[in-house]
């Protein structure tokens, strides 16, 4: 096994125990970068000069004074619209060309304190506002699309082109692309990781959380970049173990919904997430059917927050150049502008309502797990899904549907692998959780993984 095979939790492991220095294995993910990056188109920025220092600098330091902690010497990824001091932050956008971050994001000073090798930027749907990327391609099937709007993150780790990414998540943009190139990535609690430093897409929408190959590597970067921040209005602090045992469930209760994220979605996902939610059972949990509250609304109500947010936030730019933006993001930008105050206050009311209804659901379980998608990754150019009900929906409307309610509520989401369909594409399941019970659904989400092995694998088309 080559050094940019290994997960984050077994790269520490080895750097840790001096089996392996982190210049080697920086060295490593930088060359899989340069041979797979031409197919894959995950990276807007590469800073192979910076990274190899940085690793020079870990390797010292490691072996004079020992390491600072498990991430010390990692070499892993940021999202686009994550400032780190000296680099560009794009947002993938024309918008942004020339743009040289001032200094660093809160997550990316905390990554940095940690000893974490910062090997550049990943792309984005353009200011993180769609659900393909279509920069990117997907680590599995180069014709598909890689999700988004983190799908540089999601394919780089997928590749082995970093061991870790940091994505965003306004309704679904680390977990989709998580789910659609198999690996494992969080949705924490809003508030819980700082967004201090990192392009808005929706203020009271957006979250920042890790992409991995495992569930115990999450755990390990969350751990990282957790925590208060006075300069984020909405930062909070809350428990954030860093690592869990093994085991079974006995005495957890898992809900599975009646409606909702059943509705609408492929066979092969539907058997994937049924069967998963099986093992759960054998492992000792309890499973619990519940309604999913105020469903027919959440589509409504997402698009009603951030539609006009994102446009808030694009005001200027948008009137002073909008020939810069994409066609699409452009449309939506547009659209925002149309939204009434009135409208926005209904979405913020509904809102409140509805972490209300969720509180009561969760009162009853303590995880509720579901399919993250409904289907496995689009074809590249693919606008509409057709199903079996005679419904057409738009391929991002799909995407976004199961993973909106986590950000309209706020509660931890967990994506992780859960099987494959005829065309070996990968089907991810979704654990969520009250707000603050991150360690729950996380602990949840690693006993699974133990008990069906195979974590960590690499996207084979990639390989």
């Amino acid at each position: 096994m080559q050094p940019f095979e290994l997960s984050l939790t077994e790269a520490s492991r080895a750097v840790r125990a001096r089996e392996l220095s982190p210049v080697e294995l920086t060295e490593s993910v930088l060359a899989r970068i340069a041979a797979v990056e031409g197919r894959l188109g995950a990276y807007v920025t590469v800073a192979a000069d910076a990274a190899r220092a940085a690793a020079i600098r870990a390797e010292r330091e490691i072996s004079g004074s020992g390491p600072r902690g498990p991430l010390h010497g990692i070499p892993m990824a940021l999202k686009d619209l994550i400032d780190a001091e000296g680099m560009p932050t794009t947002a993938s956008s024309h918008v942004r060309a020339g743009h040289v971050a001032e200094r660093d994001s809160r997550v990316a000073e905390r990554l940095g304190a940690a000893g974490a090798v910062l090997l550049g930027k990943t792309h984005t749907h353009e200011f993180a506002y769609g659900l393909t990327t279509p920069q990117t391609n997907n680590a599995w099937d180069h014709s598909r699309v890689a999700g988004g709007s983190s799908g540089g993150s999601a394919v780089a780790v997928a590749a082995g082109g970093a061991t870790f990414a940091m994505g965003t998540d306004t309704g679904g943009s680390i977990r989709v692309p998580a789910a659609l190139n198999g690996v494992v990535g969080l949705k924490p609690t809003y508030g819980l990781v700082p967004r201090t430093g990192v392009t808005s897409l929706s203020w009271s929408l957006d979250h920042v959380g890790p992409l991995t190959r495992t569930v115990q590597d999450v755990a390990l970067v969350l751990s990282a970049t957790a925590g208060h921040d006075p300069r984020d209005p909405v930062s909070v602090s809350g428990p954030v173990p860093d690592r869990f045992p093994g085991g079974d469930l006995r005495g957890l209760k898992v809900g599975v919904p009646r409606n909702h994220y059943f509705d609408r979605v492929t066979p092969e996902v539907e058997e994937s997430v049924r069967g998963a939610i099986e093992r759960l059972a054998e492992l000792g949990a309890e499973l619990v059917d519940v309604e999913i509250p105020m469903a027919r609304y959440l589509q409504a109500v997402q698009w009603g927050l951030m539609v006009p947010e994102a446009t808030a936030y694009h005001e200027r730019s948008l009137r002073a150049a909008p020939d810069l933006y994409a066609a699409d993001v452009r449309i939506l930008l547009e659209a925002g502008e149309l939204t009434s105050a009135g409208d926005y206050l209904r979405a913020q009311r509904a809102r409140t309502m509805m972490r209300d209804a969720w509180a009561r659901v969760f009162d009853g379980i303590d995880v509720l797990a579901a399919p993250t998608v409904p289907m496995t990754a689009a074809e590249a150019g693919q606008e509409a899904v057709e199903w079996s009900d005679g419904t057409t929906e738009a391929v991002s409307d799909s995407y976004v549907r199961l993973c909106a309610p986590a950000n309209i509520t706020g509660v931890p989401a967990l994506t992780l692998p859960v099987g494959h369909d005829r065309a070996g594409l990968p089907i991810g399941m979704q654990l969520m959780a009250r707000p603050f019970y991150d360690a729950t659904v996380l602990r949840v989400g690693r006993v699974y993984e133990e008990s069906v092995g195979g974590a960590g694998r690499l996207a084979p088309l990639a390989a």
